[in-house]
């Protein structure tokens, strides 16, 4: 039986709150393909699963949905590891051997996550000064003199984003005082760029932390700002975990 898998979380975590010896089921919720969700327990972790025939199943768009939901509803309850989207163990040993070699790891991850939750900002940056900066450079066929002076000029294009994105992200790392930030950033059609940033923050505190939204509104000019979440800790899993996978 293979076995599609969301995340990885404590058993106290789940509604029966002791350690399992076999896979039970969790009322209430369903997995891909409105298949039911399952707990699977390894030692003092479950894997939360759903069996899968990959003959009848295919994962899509769809499939992206369903498994975010899943991800988000064991996330209420507490600290999840969530899986790579698409991890999919063709057999019970495979899906044990995977905690297994990953169990230090694990546990490291949950201790520093438990009672955490990430928040999402996406700044959408319409710059006048910006402008000449949000100019694609395009590279000639041929080499030489004319190719080099073109790679300079993209290569100091694209310097002057980081360096306004780097400006702007302190500026909201000031504002929302988080625990840990990831941010990333690209040019959005002609005359803006995107800045996607993920704010690792303690649940207590998601309330103070949608708070300074307004603040935030009025103190970055020319951005447009839109905040989500709480979400469950994707961008702040070690890189080892986020590659965790059977066959998928």
């Amino acid at each position: 039986m293979a076995w599609y898998a969301y995340c990885l979380t404590e058993h106290q975590a789940l509604p029966n709150g002791t350690r399992a010896r076999r896979p039970f089921l969790l009322e209430g919720i369903q997995g891909v393909g409105g298949a039911p969700v399952l707990s699977y327990p390894s030692g003092e972790f479950a894997v939360v699963v759903s069996e899968y025939d990959r003959a009848t199943h295919k994962v899509d768009e769809k499939t992206v949905l369903e498994h975010a939901r899943v991800v988000s509803v064991c996330f209420r309850n507490g600290t999840v590891l969530p899986f790579r989207f698409g991890t999919i163990f063709d057999t019970d040993d495979a899906l044990r051997q995977a905690v297994r070699s990953n169990r230090r790891a694990f546990g490291v991850s949950v201790e520093r996550l438990r009672g955490k939750s990430e928040m999402r900002l996406k700044l959408v940056v319409r710059d006048g000064s910006l402008r000449d900066a949000m100019i694609n450079v395009e590279l000639p066929d041929t080499v030489g003199r004319e190719y080099l002076a073109k790679l300079r000029e993209k290569a100091s294009k694209e310097r002057e984003r980081q360096t306004k994105a780097r400006a702007l992200s302190v500026q909201v790392h000031k504002l929302f005082n988080p625990l840990e930030e990831e941010v990333s950033c690209k040019k959005v059609a002609s005359d803006g760029m995107l800045i996607d940033i993920a704010h690792l923050i303690d649940s207590k505190s998601v309330e103070k932390y949608q708070n300074r939204y307004t603040m935030a509104t009025k103190q970055l000019k020319n951005c447009e700002l839109v905040i989500s979440g709480p979400w469950p800790p994707y961008h702040f899993l070690p890189g080892k975990l986020r590659t965790v996978a059977g066959s998928s």
